[in-house]
């Protein structure tokens, strides 16, 4: 099952953290959210990635064609360092479709640049890049294979602290409550 993955924003809310590079490709440890994304989906068999680019696609690009697995991964050093030999690997069986998808593209609109490379498939898996669950994606993919649904996704609470307000047409304030218990929910 092809997994497509929007990586394109400008990333607006994280501008001052990501130092212009594009939000998947900020940091957690010393790799990029994209790729902890992609892991996440490979831990579960799904290795057929088609990343829709925009904002800045050149260095998530250059991530991957630059990428070493010596850098993240176990080996043995030989021959006086001309021998690397690897005690294992993390993106080897990976195949990653790179898709410029335009700069100022909606996710509709990044979607529907993509769809040739999904022809043929029933059913395809999609996210952003800017986030990681610990939902147990084969159980998702179950329960909507039972539904009668044409699509599916996770939402949650945001946990960010910020609060919400609520208020009459004229503008006059009716409460102020935190985000939390606005029974609000974020994909």
């Amino acid at each position: 099952m092809k997994v497509v993955l929007f990586c394109g924003g400008q990333g607006l809310r994280i501008r001052d953290e990501a130092h212009g590079v594009p939000k998947p490709m900020v940091t957690v440890g010393y790799r990029p959210i994209l790729w902890h994304v992609m892991r996440t989906y490979a831990h579960y068999g799904h290795t057929d990635f088609i990343l829709c680019l925009g904002y800045r696609g050149d260095v998530i690009k250059r991530y991957f064609l630059e990428y070493n697995e010596a850098v993240s991964n176990d080996f043995v050093l030989t021959g006086a360092g001309r021998q690397v030999s690897m005690l294992k690997t993390d993106i080897e069986d990976w195949r990653i479709t790179f898709v410029d998808t335009g700069l100022n593209s909606n996710i509709g609109q990044r979607l529907k640049a993509v769809e040739k490379h999904l022809s043929g498939e029933h059913m395809f898996l999609a996210n952003y890049t800017d986030g990681l669950t610990d939902l147990r994606l084969p159980d998702m993919i179950d329960r909507f294979k039972h539904s009668d649904a044409v699509g599916s996704f996770l939402a949650v609470r945001p946990s960010a602290s910020f609060h919400v307000v609520q208020h009459e047409q004229s503008g006059r304030v009716q409460s102020i409550g935190h985000v939390g218990d606005s029974g609000l929910r974020i994909n």
